[in-house]
């Protein structure tokens, strides 16, 4: 009867040894890998979150960089006196008619015209009353022409108008038509009253043109038009 009782007792302290190393903390060492990958992956998450952040970020800086240079542009090819296109950016203007009209064989007119008798305003009055005959002659030939058409100063008191689809006889009488609605436009300066005018040369635009040579021959027309108009008063002054 003795040896059950050994065997009974070896069995219960080999029971309490599995019992002790069932006891064992194994599951914590595993929850341990669990939240450290939690955290590399919250750290992840947080890392993309930032760099799509800079992203917008540097997205915005870039849109806003943009329009700025293009509002600098802008600027560069506008005469600021008069709200219209400048020398460059009439040219500009020009140049890319000619090349649409090259590629679909469209046609147009260009026109220079020259103010008259804006340095004796100058002269008489100071530069703010020519300033004010340049604005009136802008806006005049604005309203004259079609919203395709563009109308640039090319400097001092030189304007030039680029007009799409007409004919040379529908081109010069169309540059009369300036002519005369600038010759009617009357000011007042310290009581006197002042009218300016205007001389306009045409040149043709087609397939074959070339914009620094329709410049050219529109300029030299337009000084033999002033030539022709040279009988007229340099400046009327009319007491009001």
């Amino acid at each position: 009867m003795k040896k059950p009782k050994r065997a009974t007792a070896a069995k219960a302290k080999k029971g309490r040894k599995t019992s002790g190393s069932r006891t064992k903390t194994v599951p914590k060492r595993a929850a341990a890998p669990r939240r450290a990958s939690a955290a590399k992956d919250a750290s992840k998450d947080a890392s993309k979150d930032s760099s799509k952040a800079i992203i917008r970020g540097l997205r915005t800086k870039l849109t806003q960089a943009l329009r700025r240079v293009a509002e600098l542009e802008a600027a560069a090819d506008t005469d600021f006196l008069l709200d219209i296109p400048n020398r460059r950016g009439f040219e500009r203007e020009l140049q890319r008619a000619i090349a649409y009209m090259k590629r679909y064989r469209a046609s147009g007119a260009l026109i220079v015209l020259d103010v008259d008798r804006l340095k004796p305003i100058n002269d008489s009055f100071g530069h703010a009353a020519g300033d004010e005959v340049l604005k009136a002659i802008a806006n005049t030939l604005t309203r004259q022409i079609r919203a395709s058409d563009v109308v640039g100063r090319l400097g001092g008191d030189e304007f030039a108008l680029l007009l799409w689809n007409l004919s040379e006889t529908d081109a010069k009488a169309k540059a009369v038509i300036f002519e005369q609605a600038i010759d009617e436009l009357s000011f007042v300066f310290r009581g006197q009253q002042v009218t300016a005018g205007a001389s306009a040369g045409v040149a043709l635009l087609g397939a074959q043109s070339e914009a620094a040579r329709a410049l050219e021959e529109a300029d030299a027309a337009m000084y033999v038009r002033k030539a022709q108009r040279r009988h007229e008063p340099r400046i009327r002054l009319v007491r009001s």
